[in-house]
């Protein structure tokens, strides 16, 4: 095979940091002839060469970039949609088939978009803006049918349905959708605006409800009654070991009563488990 077709250096697999470095150092691979990427492919299709799939994968990456660069309007990061445009690019390559007649690029465009959009609609929003195959379809090709921002007219929009195959109703779904926006529940500290329309704002606030407040303090007093009963159904050495590890201010240690009662700071622990245990079912049983 020719050895016009060196692909280093090789360790720009992935685009970090430095985007504009990435590209000027993919685009310094060279482009495969149809002679070399036919011998590439079939090595790789017929002989499982992993470095044919390499070589055949490095010198498209410029391919990627190129395609990812028509997504930017979506808001996201350039090196994200390359980086999942370089994962479609490598399923087209395990796929391809070299004695189908047609060049890699043209078979993995198909790849490397699905991966993109898979992202963009993954990422773009917090809530799913598309989820069914018409969905996806309008998103992506809307933008573009759209001449102007205003709104599509009815002629407008029954002409995009018919373009894209899809009913008008869903049409007028999705601009919708794509005309709104995520919006933070709480307001932003830095944004006097945002105070104004933050759905925090517009919650009714129960705190002082009288009713509210009536529950909470009955709930206090049954919790406080029920415990004081459990309490005094337990024996004397029980309820002095609960009271002095839980309720009084200045609290006992398991080793602090265990030289108090003579016995081991686990056998203090155990009767302090089994009083606990006594007082929960009572307490649900009042």
């Amino acid at each position: 095979m020719s050895t016009s077709t060196s692909l280093q250096p090789t360790g720009v697999l992935a685009p970090g940091a430095n985007l504009n470095a990435y590209v000027q150092a993919v685009s310094a691979f060279s482009i495969l002839t149809v002679d070399e990427e036919q011998e590439l492919a079939k090595d790789l299709y017929f002989n499982g060469n992993l470095d044919a799939a390499r070589k055949l994968v490095m010198a498209h990456l410029r391919f990627v970039v190129h395609i990812a660069r028509s997504y930017n309007g979506y808001g996201l990061p350039l090196g994200d949609l390359v980086q999942e445009g370089n994962v479609g690019l490598m399923k087209a390559v395990k796929r391809f088939n070299p004695d189908k007649g047609v060049r890699l690029v043209s078979f993995a465009v198909h790849w490397i978009k699905a991966e993109i959009h898979e992202f963009i609609l993954k990422n773009w929003r917090i809530v799913k803006i598309a989820t069914t195959k018409a969905q996806r379809k309008l998103f992506f090709n809307l933008r573009g049918a759209k001449k102007r921002l205003a709104w599509l007219s009815n002629d407008e929009a029954a002409a995009v349905a018919q373009d894209l195959g899809v009913d008008i109703k869903q049409v007028r779904e999705m601009e919708g959708r794509l005309a709104s926006y995520d919006a933070g529940f709480d307001a932003d500290e830095d944004d006097e605006d945002s105070a104004y329309v933050a759905p925090a704002h517009y919650l009714e606030d129960n705190r002082y409800d009288p009713a509210v407040r009536l529950e909470e303090s009955n709930w206090e007093e049954s919790n406080v009654n029920g415990l004081e009963l459990a309490m005094q159904k337990l024996d004397d050495r029980s309820r002095a070991i609960l009271q002095r590890r839980w309720l009084n201010d200045d609290k006992a240690t398991l080793h602090d009563l265990a030289a108090e009662y003579g016995v081991s700071a686990e056998r203090i622990r155990q009767l302090e488990k089994n009083a606990m245990n006594k007082v929960k079912t009572m307490m649900l049983e009042a």
